[in-house]
């Protein structure tokens, strides 16, 4: 069992913790995820990326929305209550290497996952562009982690209440526009919006890595729910991912094998409204 050590309420639905887990802390890799358990034996198994890590402490950072019913529930543990079940670090590490100019872009709750990212390009060195986006200036969140390691920081907001107003996917253009363009591009965030970023890199040809947050159950591939369409063939995010890239990606059936359980999920959680619809179908 892992015993919550702090947590932060960062936003309505949005917390930060940091759990104990020595063995994760000192083996994770930026890219990794773990899958945690809250209730009983019979409950829902959900994956989280592991956004930061103290080895000496023996913690991992996790920070998650509250959205379905196991992230709720998780929400309302305190500290010094224990989870049950934590399996980690699962999934292929992110591929970090210097390539020259790299562009990352997080998208809502996708910022945790694109941390440790950032930070490792930034640490082989890159020169780091990062691109925050949010519906509103409440939502944006580790912006003082990334703005310590982005050469360049550019906030996006969709009601225009911080930053820029607009969607990532325009500075995110501008950017490719210049010469020179960037090297590479990491997308993390709801799939439509790592459909559309990855859909304005094409044109310029900048390799274009997402990382994909299928349903999922047991992490190690055996039971095939996370199951992908990549460049036509069939791939397993939890042990072929959750980085792929994202011109081969087939997000459509991506986006809809995650609906399959829609009619479940609102009904379960009447209060909850996806607001993604601004993006282009």
């Amino acid at each position: 069992m892992n015993k919550i050590i702090k947590k932060q309420q960062l936003s309505d639905e949005v917390y930060r913790m940091e759990v104990e887990a020595p063995l994760i802390a000192s083996e994770r890799k930026p890219g990794q995820f773990i899958i945690l358990q809250v209730d009983d034996d019979f409950g829902e198994r959900i994956p989280l990326t592991i956004a930061d890590a103290d080895a000496e402490m023996g913690t991992i950072t996790l920070i998650f929305q509250s959205v379905g019913r196991t992230t709720h529930l998780l929400a309302e543990m305190k500290v010094g209550d224990r989870i049950p079940d934590l399996l980690g670090p699962l999934g292929q590490p992110t591929h970090i290497e210097k390539v020259g100019h790299v562009v990352c872009v997080g998208g809502g709750i996708g910022v945790a996952p694109l941390h440790p990212i950032a930070q490792a390009m930034k640490a082989v060195g890159n020169k780091v562009t990062i691109i925050l986006g949010a519906r509103s200036r409440n939502l944006i969140i580790m912006e003082d982690e990334m703005r310590s390691i982005a050469d360049e920081l550019i906030v996006m907001t969709d009601d225009g209440s911080y930053g820029r107003k607009g969607l990532v996917t325009e500075p995110l253009k501008e950017l490719c526009e210049q010469t020179p363009k960037p090297d590479m591009a990491v997308i993390i965030g709801p799939p439509i919006m790592m459909k559309f970023g990855a859909e304005t890199t094409r044109p310029y040809a900048v390799p274009t890595v997402v990382s994909l947050n299928t349903i999922m159950i047991d992490g190690t591939g055996m039971c095939g729910g996370c199951r992908v369409t990549v460049g036509g063939e069939t791939k397993f995010v939890c042990v072929d991912g959750p980085e792929f890239d994202g011109h081969q990606v087939d997000f459509d059936n991506m986006i809809k094998r995650l609906g399959a359980y829609k009619k479940r999920e609102n009904k379960d959680h009447e209060a909850h409204h996806c607001r993604l619809d601004r993006y282009p179908s």
